[in-house]
């Protein structure tokens, strides 16, 4: 037979070398397709009795198998649920039979049958279901290279492994390591898979096919650890062995204690892990694949697929690009300021691969500047995670300069001084006065309009805003926005910019703040009014983590500076005017800032206090200038009351176009400012729990506490016709 996903060579020996390379992809993943003609090829192999062996390997540089294809798995459809449970199980059927030869289990044990040998050869990573197919083989050797990565990430996107990882690495690898691989998605090395017991050799690259044949000759007849009468877990295993029993106990507290309850996966998993041990391995697949079909069937895998995996990636891929707009060409660009956001973004553009020209008004502050890119480096090969040469030749390719005659000849510009027009207006002029006539300019700014920051250059149809996030290097998010002069260059060469950088971009409407800066203050403020009517802060952080946000919002107010948020509040009170609406911790941050000059971390101290050398905690003083109310509100209420105040001014921001998609606004959310991943984004979040509901909890909190949770009128409309934002 032939396959389009993969192809088949059987030598002389009666060896079958299968080479998956699925066309038209860069990197193999288990789609329809493979699916579909690898089930076909285990058929044939079991029946073929000149098929003596097998190995499997990879015709792609970029690996081995990366797992299954989530868009596919998001798409899936079943009239009930035996149905997904079958189509679920799949993958386990075909995989244990291939490992088995068809044989029985029971035959197997006995020893009155046995498997052809199947050996894997990894070139590159194996994740998820590439690792499964893996661990189906009897024999993995792994080309000898300490970038790639073996593991099972699907806990990330509110998934189990489907494909035996749940079984089968715990009898190679042992429960524990097992878990820690299954429940935190994180993969590890070569070395470290050998040391665990999943990986059976390590050889050159070039070695590994010729490698895994010399094992398939030797051992013609076979059978799995488990398929083999005596089979025992390492490290112990099952219902009564003491090792085992309090790992579950332990696991299972710290495991709820990290996602709050948030994550049914990660139950999933060691429910998989501890049933799995205490019955056969057949039994012990089909317990997978019900824990499986849970999951795949439940609204929180399909958000978080969805907006995790497939609306980023698009993202990433320039979904929002003008495709009129040819690739642009960025080899320097030229950063203007160099403080903490101008040092950040030099640092990831250098990266990038890009020259890097450093402007500051003095070349100490523009070799202060570059220091923190020598910072990072110098820790990253300290750690090993970036080699010295490549580290000095990231660091050759940026210039320090006071010169604005350095930026001559680059390619584009990113504008990050500091957050005032006047200084703003100064740069641009000057920058535009030595630039080449095409070159695009964007400003970095986090709540300053870009049309009127156009104003002051000479070709605004050039100028664009990218809103980074602090710190740069870190943080994942890029806000592109166009003014009402941007044209669709200055919008694709922005697009290629954050492309390189391996940032994820969203393109949002041009207005003050944009869209995370709408959402966040009155997330921050509602926090902040709940310390003024005298609400514990340990109950506002704690309800904010339990919702699984990764900070509590008094801490990020502490973070971002309470000094920051005065400034911002009162140039947004002398800008707007007579239209300015009071948010109501104007005097709170008056008696933090002015009073008591607790500014946030930076100083020491704002809610939390900052000891040298010790651990962050609450202030117990602010109890002392807003005291405790007596009586406290519920957990439940306060998670409420946390959730709505993101998820209102998510709503605005979406009613009124600043974001143009649902998808925009969850990716915008998430990996903006840490909106709780489980939820696949608040606009997930209300389409699961259905925009009536939304609008119902909305009206009600409203009642309750104010105006602001007013649910946008659209959504009223919504709710009416029973609409969900994620109609297609």
């Amino acid at each position: 037979m032939t396959y389009e996903s993969f192809s088949v060579d059987i030598d002389g020996d009666g060896i079958a070398l299968v080479t998956i390379d699925l066309p038209g992809q860069s990197m193999n993943v288990w789609n329809e397709a493979l699916m579909r003609e690898f089930g076909a090829f285990v058929d044939e192999f079991c029946a073929n009795d000149d098929i003596k062996g097998a190995v499997i390997t990879s015709g792609k540089k970029s690996g081995f198998l990366a797992g299954a294809d989530l868009r596919m798995l998001g798409g899936q459809k079943a009239s009930n649920m035996q149905e997904a449970f079958e189509n679920s199980f799949a993958l386990n059927a075909t995989l244990r039979k291939f490992e088995t030869s068809g044989q029985p289990a029971k035959k197997l044990l006995k020893g009155e049958a046995h498997a052809k040998p199947i050996a894997c050869a990894l070139n590159g990573l194996a994740l998820g279901g590439g690792l499964e197919l893996a661990l189906a083989c009897h024999y993995r050797v792994c080309a000898d290279n300490p970038k790639i990565q073996l593991g099972l990430p699907e806990v990330q996107v509110g998934l189990l492994p489907g494909g035996g990882g749940t079984q089968r690495l715990p009898r190679l690898a042992g429960i524990q390591n097992a878990a820690m691989i299954a429940t935190q998605g994180k993969p590890v090395d070569p070395a470290t898979a050998k040391a665990q017991g999943f990986i059976s050799d390590i050889a050159p690259g070039d070695e590994i096919v010729a490698k895994a044949k010399e094992w398939v000759k030797a051992n013609p007849k076979t059978a799995q650890p488990w398929d083999r009468k005596g089979f025992k877990f390492p490290g112990g295993a099952g219902a009564m062995d003491p090792r085992a029993v309090q790992f579950f106990i332990g696991a299972n507290a710290m495991a709820q204690k990290t996602t709050m309850h948030n994550y049914p996966a990660v139950q999933y998993i060691l429910s998989c892990l501890y049933e799995g041990s205490i019955v056969p391995i057949d039994t012990a697949l089909r317990i997978e694949s019900k824990y499986f079909t849970k999951l795949i069937a439940s609204p929180q895998a399909k958000n978080m697929i969805r907006t995790l995996f497939v609306n980023k990636l698009a993202a990433e891929k320039g979904e929002q690009r003008p495709q009129d707009v040819p690739a642009q060409t960025l080899k320097k660009v030229g950063v203007l300021g160099a403080g903490m956001m101008g040092a950040g973004i030099a640092y990831v553009t250098a990266k990038g691969g890009m020259e890097v020209v450093l402007l500051d008004r003095e070349q100490e502050y523009a070799e202060k500047g570059k220091a923190y890119s020598e910072g990072i480096v110098s820790k990253g090969v300290a750690r090993g995670k970036v080699s010295k040469d490549k580290g000095d030749a990231l660091l050759a390719r940026i210039t320090p300069t006071a010169d604005y005659n350095d930026l001559k000849d680059v390619d584009m510009i990113i504008e990050a001084v500091f957050e005032d027009p006047e200084i703003k207006a100064d740069v641009i002029k000057k920058t535009e006065a030595v630039i080449g006539k095409d070159v695009i300019f964007a400003s970095n700014t986090s709540t300053l309009p870009i049309t009127g920051l156009a104003k002051n250059s000479e070709r605004p149809d050039q100028f664009i805003g990218i809103h980074f996030f602090s710190p740069v290097d870190k943080m994942p998010l890029v806000e592109i926005i166009p003014g009402e002069k941007s044209g669709d260059r200055a919008l694709a060469t922005s697009l290629d910019y954050v492309k390189l950088i391996k940032k994820t971009p969203i393109v949002v409407k041009d207005t003050r703040g944009f869209y995370t800066n709408r959402v966040v203050p009155p997330y921050l403020n509602e926090a902040m009014l709940m310390v003024k009517e005298g609400i514990k802060p340990a109950i506002i952080e704690n309800a904010a983590k339990s919702l699984g946000m990764p900070v509590g919002p008094l801490a990020l107010v502490d973070e971002t500076s309470l000094e920051l948020g005065k400034r911002v509040m009162e140039s947004t009170k002398k800008e707007l005017g007579d239209d300015y609406k009071p948010t109501g911790v104007e005097d709170l941050l008056a008696v933090m800032v002015d009073k008591l000059g607790r500014l946030g971390r930076k100083s020491g101290g704002g809610f939390y206090d900052y000891p040298e050398g010790g651990k962050k905690a609450l202030w117990p003083g602010v109890s002392e200038y807003f005291p405790e109310a007596d009586e406290q509100p519920s957990m439940d209420d306060a998670k409420d009351r946390i959730l709505y105040a993101q998820l209102i001014p998510a709503a605005h921001c979406f009613a009124e176009g600043i974001v143009p998609d649902p998808q925009s606004a969850d990716l915008g959310a998430i990996f903006g400012w840490g909106f709780a991943p489980w939820t696949g984004g608040p606009m997930s979040y209300i389409d699961t729990v259905g925009v009536e509901e939304f609008v119902r909890k909305s009206e009600s909190l409203a009642q309750k506490y104010g105006e602001r949770f007013h649910p946008p009128a659209r959504f009223r409309e919504m709710a009416e016709k029973k609409e969900t934002l994620y109609a297609a």
